[in-house]
């Protein structure tokens, strides 16, 4: 099942941040992003000092339910979870879920984090797309991931490994409505 500190990963545009806070909802517990606690207006990052020090108060308590994959900060995270949902899914899956959210998100203009938006320069004529960066990390993180959880660090985890969305629905399913 699930325990009270819930660290959930997963590659960009994996759903991390929707799971996460469905997963809260489900289990009333805080929920916790960690693009949250980095980004401010302009897309400028935190301080790598800040982000650790934020992320550290907001894991402090007994329940939370956090997502990102900010190695910055998986010492802290890690260490105080109890339980860790990694969204493993494929590849063309994530790539189709990054491009519908992406072209949402330009469309609507919806602010994110620090009041940054999308826009369509960022997301499709920047080095820094996040496109890029899922071509870039997808089967890295996968390879990744399972080195870490072979560590005695991480051994007191309760490892959820999610490999379609089927699977992911069919275990939030199993937390209650």
């Amino acid at each position: 099942m699930a325990g009270r500190r819930i660290a959930v990963v997963g590659t960009t545009g994996s759903g991390k941040t929707t799971t996460a806070a469905e997963i809260a909802r489900r289990l009333g517990l805080p929920h916790i992003e960690i693009d949250a606690l980095n980004w401010g207006p302009n897309w400028t990052p935190a301080r790598p000092e800040d982000l650790y020090r934020r992320v550290a108060e907001r894991t402090q308590g007994t329940s939370w339910v956090i997502d990102g994959n900010y190695g910055a900060v998986r010492e802290i995270v890690w260490g105080r979870a109890d339980t860790l949902v990694w969204l493993d899914l494929p590849f063309l899956v994530v790539l189709g879920r990054l491009l519908k959210r992406t072209l949402q998100r330009i469309l609507t203009r919806e602010q994110l984090w620090g009041t940054n938006r999308e826009t369509w320069r960022g997301q499709f004529l920047s080095r820094d797309s996040l496109f890029v960066w899922v071509v870039k990390t997808h089967w890295r993180r996968r390879r990744q991931y399972a080195g870490l959880l072979s560590h005695p660090e991480y051994a007191h985890l309760r490892v959820v490994r999610l490999r379609s969305p089927r699977a992911v629905r069919k275990w939030l399913d199993m937390l209650g409505p």
